[in-house]
């Protein structure tokens, strides 16, 4: 039986890998780059690949979540911002769902360009500088 905490926190994490499928399907193509991505996130989280094969496939509209926390949120933006590079096209159909996502965060619309700046064509920051960029971010980016 699968505890209250333990149901939350799987929750959060398939509403994490359902934001990152909405930008994958935005431009009305699933890349396999970026499906590829999908299931290292998805694995990265402890789903499993049944789990994850379901959220690609399923019908459902997606209804856009938002984490609770800063730490939530800016660990969704680095994964989005992973997403716009996965295929190696940044398309302005994907920058766009970023920052209207990231305005129901309560951030700044700029902080989408900002962070694709820090990434350098799909290269993630090191995990001390991805630290500083989070704090950077509450203070800069936060609406």
């Amino acid at each position: 039986m699968i505890g209250f905490f333990e149901h939350q926190y799987l929750a959060y994490k398939k509403n994490h890998l359902s934001n990152l499928i909405a930008l994958a399907k935005v431009d009305g193509h699933l890349h396999t780059e970026e499906e590829k991505m999908l299931y290292k996130v998805g694995a990265k989280y402890g789903l499993k690949d049944r789990q994850i094969a379901s959220l690609i496939r399923s019908e459902k509209e997606t209804t856009l979540n938002v984490p609770e926390s800063h730490d939530q949120k800016m660990n969704q933006l680095y994964d989005l911002v992973m997403m716009v590079y996965a295929d190696d096209v940044v398309e302005d159909s994907e920058i766009e769902f970023c920052e209207e996502l990231m305005a129901n965060f309560g951030f700044k619309k700029s902080v989408v360009k900002w962070m694709i700046d820090m990434f350098d064509k799909g290269n993630p920051p090191t995990p001390e500088a991805w630290e500083d960029l989070k704090k950077i971010a509450a203070e800069k980016y936060v609406a």
